[in-house]
């Protein structure tokens, strides 16, 4: 979320419709955590970011109709359970545990767990990050990586998204926040007044894979499949990531 949106945005439920192509008849409700820059946070009402446009293009070349709904990070996958929502995307990372539960479609993002700390910390790597307190937003993989390491425990602070869990750092709550690379990148460029720094350390942080996840059985896997790999293949995916990232995007790394 890729700020346009700013990390204090928080919270606000919002719907954001597009009618695209010649349609399936169905118009699926897609759910996400708009508070998570530069993949999905919004824009006044609007959900914009990374995860937005690639959605867009997805369903536009699937030819379904959509309706994007912020319903908050645990929510959504109370909401996938309850079929209240088709499909999510919120930068979800694939694993293993959540494919017990969810289906996903083909990645769509290579990431990877970062530490951001105040400018002059003594924090060099993760191991580094063994005694002191670090915030993440609770239920995603850096708050895994961290018990992985260190063990559930009391000095690990969890927050329902990154703008709280952010904000602790900032607070001086806690000594270092561990979020996804993109996000912790974006936030420190786009508020160089905070004087924050990121910190690698892909030895200890596995690569991971996002992707749109479903509910087991959904509908509509398939075909949201075969558009992702055309839109990958078409360049559209790369225009995307460049507008959000700057860069062109490692797509080979998305066909392993």
């Amino acid at each position: 979320m890729k700020q346009k949106l700013k990390m204090g945005v928080i919270g606000l439920s919002a719907v954001f419709l597009v009618a695209c192509g010649a349609g399936s008849g169905d118009k699926l409700t897609i759910g996400t955590d708009a508070a998570y820059a530069p993949f999905e946070s919004l824009d006044g009402d609007k959900i914009v970011g990374f995860d937005a446009d690639l959605l867009d293009a997805v369903m536009k070349e699937a030819g379904l109709e959509y309706e994007m709904k912020n319903t908050g990070w645990e929510p959504l996958f109370i909401a996938l359970q309850n079929d209240e929502v088709d499909a999510g995307i919120s930068a979800i990372t694939i694993n293993d545990d959540r494919k017990k539960t969810y289906d996903f479609s083909s990645p769509y993002f290579e990431s990877i767990n970062m530490i951001l700390a105040k400018e002059g910390t003594s924090i060099k790597s993760a191991k580094d990050l063994e005694g002191k307190k670090v915030s993440v937003q609770n239920g995603t993989t850096g708050q895994e990586a961290l018990e992985k390491m260190f063990g559930a425990n009391e000095n690990i602070k969890k927050f329902d998204n990154n703008t709280l869990a952010i904000q602790a750092l900032l607070n001086g709550e806690v000594e270092a926040v561990v979020a996804d690379n993109a996000v912790v990148q974006e936030y420190a460029k786009n508020n160089p007044d905070k004087k924050l720094v990121t910190i690698s350390d892909k030895e200890n942080f596995e690569s991971e894979f996002y992707g749109i996840i479903f509910p087991k059985d959904g509908k509509h896997q398939e075909e949201i499949n075969k558009a992702m790999k055309k839109v990958i293949e078409d360049g559209k995916y790369a225009d995307i990531y460049k507008k959000w990232f700057g860069e062109e995007p490692n797509v080979d790394a998305l066909k392993q």
